[in-house]
């Protein structure tokens, strides 16, 4: 008697009390006739197999594509009351409250067939079911703006909307700052979302954080470079491993502009030479904001290597409040004359001295690109004012400056007043208001005599630069018309040709005399090609004369710019 195991699959019968009446020595010699070919003793080479693979015939394979879904099957002619309809009828059948407002903001929907500007979910508390419910909604009506700040995701709410916001291209400003529990599943949802969806420009993830275990699935959304733009990830925990892979990712990524990296403490040995070989790599990074972490002289270094890469990219960064002495001053200076992009350098609340000034005027002199400075509570003092204003008085590009909070007194203010003489671009120079306490009581007049003046010397150069501006827009103006002058004469020449053309055809078609009418053809029609070849000439000898009157009238308008420049200046 054989034993079950080795009964062959598929000799199983239909019922369990019809396999209990069957005897196995019958159902195995049933089995063998109908399932293997007869095999004579002895035979060792075939020997019956326990089990069998069958494979269906052609006519029964099913094959075929499916299409995809349109997302927008639901967008076609929808009106107000048929999103409000089907967001109650979600909340009835998921078993939760609309959220009012959300209600009310749909309410003052107009126009749905075209992205509208926010739909705003800052503060409310969305659970799983409150995120599905809105699925009818976004599968209605685009937006700009999907601000989800501080509306408690956790992991099921934060990947279902994600989903959505990739699935039906719902935003392009997604707003998901301080939600703190969206674990490891809403970041990975999210990096898919940021690497599939098309509209995404502006990621705001401030105060979410980003661990170690859900760094990768972000860094990886990252390398491609995709539509985003703008990321914010302030105080995302992100000193260490997820630095690191962020950094490593974005040296790939061609697209993202703006980098916000503050209050993540990050150190001056380890993320510091991430973010210097970021800089060595990416030249698309156009904003880096690190302020408020603890870069320290030592991250300095790192980080002024990777600028002097910068020849053309970086164009602001922010290092203020990160611990920077004058020590540090000595690096900036060194890579300061390389970069030729960097318009904004803000150096606030770091003890830079008057000693580091002193090492930065040289770097700032040979930069020719900075046209924002940020000094304020950087423990300068008149010394470190006199410094400043030498940069001043050589440079012909500095827009703005920012002195506040820091002890500058007469004799800073007076070396500030007489750079402001000579300078003609700076528009703006903030210090503190109210004078600075002097052991001369008569001074604090003077402080303020002296303010006065460096205002006024401010809006005497907003004045020439309105002016510069408005020549400058005259010239292109002038420029422009004398263009469509051209472009206008090549038209009248066009059609006068055609107009010829047009004759000899009609000349062509109505001669009457054999030869003659044939010669006078052909006569024509050389005379059409000759014609022809000159009219391109005549056009090219046009505009060149045009062309020079239009360059001697930009010449006299610069040199009576530059002579009304000259006698405004003082």
């Amino acid at each position: 008697m054989s034993t079950p195991q080795d009964v062959p699959a598929g000799s199983m019968t239909e019922s369990q009390s019809d396999a209990n009446q069957m005897c196995g020595t019958e159902a195995f010699v049933t089995d063998q006739a109908g399932l293997y070919p007869s095999v004579q003793e002895g035979d060792d080479k075939h020997k019956p197999s326990g089990k069998r693979v069958t494979f269906p015939s052609d006519e029964d394979i099913v094959s075929g594509a499916v299409e995809p879904k349109d997302p927008w099957r639901h967008a076609q002619n929808v009106t107000v009351e048929e999103i409000l309809s089907s967001y109650k009828q979600a909340c009835q059948k998921l078993n939760c409250k609309p959220i009012p407002k959300v209600l009310k903001q749909i309410q003052e929907l107009k126009d749905l067939t075209q992205r509208n500007e926010c739909l705003d979910l800052k503060g409310e508390k969305l659970d799983y079911k409150a995120c599905e419910s809105l699925e009818e909604i976004l599968k209605r009506v685009q937006f700009k703006v999907i601000d989800l700040e501080q509306t408690n995701l956790d992991e099921d709410g934060a990947s279902a909307l994600f989903d959505m916001i990739e699935y039906y291209e719902s935003a392009t400003h997604l707003n998901i700052s301080f939600n703190k529990h969206i674990g490891t599943r809403g970041w990975q949802a999210a990096a898919h979302m940021m690497r599939k969806t098309s509209s995404l420009q502006y990621l705001d993830a401030r105060n979410t954080p980003l661990l170690d275990h859900s760094a990768p699935f972000v860094a990886r959304a990252l390398r491609i470079s995709g539509s985003l733009a703008v990321l914010h990830l302030e105080n995302a925990g992100l000193s260490g491993r997820p630095l690191m892979l962020l950094a490593t990712a974005l040296k790939m990524n061609m697209n993202l502009r703006e980098l916000y990296l503050a209050d993540n403490k990050l150190n001056g040995l380890q993320d510091s030479a991430q973010l210097g070989n970021l800089l060595k790599f990416n030249y698309n990074i156009q904003i880096l904001d690190l302020r408020n972490n603890h870069i320290l002289d030592s991250g300095l270094a790192y980080v002024c290597e990777g600028l002097k890469e910068q020849r053309k990219g970086l164009v602001t960064l922010v290092l203020w409040n990160n611990q920077l002495t004058h020590n540090g001053m000595g690096y900036l200076a060194a890579a300061l004359p390389c970069t030729q992009s960097l318009e904004t350098l803000n150096l606030g609340h770091n003890s830079v001295g008057n000693e580091g000034v002193h090492k930065l005027k040289d770097g700032l002199i040979a930069n020719r690109s900075v046209l924002r400075l940020g000094l304020a509570s950087t423990k300068l003092s008149c010394e470190g004012a006199v410094a400043v204003a030498e940069f001043i008085a050589e440079s012909s590009r500095l827009l703005r400056l920012d002195l506040r909070e820091n002890e500058i007194k007469t004799g800073g203010l007076m070396a500030l007043s007489l750079a402001l003489k000579v300078n003609t671009s700076l528009l703006r120079l903030d210090l503190d208001r109210e004078p600075k306490k002097e052991t001369v009581k008569s001074f604090i007049e003077t402080q303020r005599a002296l303010l006065a003046e460096i205002q006024n010397g401010c809006k005497r150069n907003f004045i020439l630069a309105k002016e510069k501006e408005e020549t400058e827009q005259k010239m292109r103006q002038s420029a422009s018309m004398a263009e469509i002058a051209t472009e206008d004469g090549t038209r009248e020449e066009e059609e006068e040709e055609q107009e010829a053309t047009s004759e000899e055809r009609v000349d062509k078609e109505g001669g009457e005399g054999g030869e003659t009418t044939g010669e006078g053809g052909q006569a024509s029609s050389q005379s059409g090609a000759s014609s022809e070849t000159s009219v391109p000439q005549v056009l090219e000898s046009d505009s060149d004369t045009e062309d020079e009157e239009e360059t001697e009238e930009l010449e006299e308008l610069l040199l009576e710019a530059s002579l009304e420049t000259g006698r405004d200046a003082p």
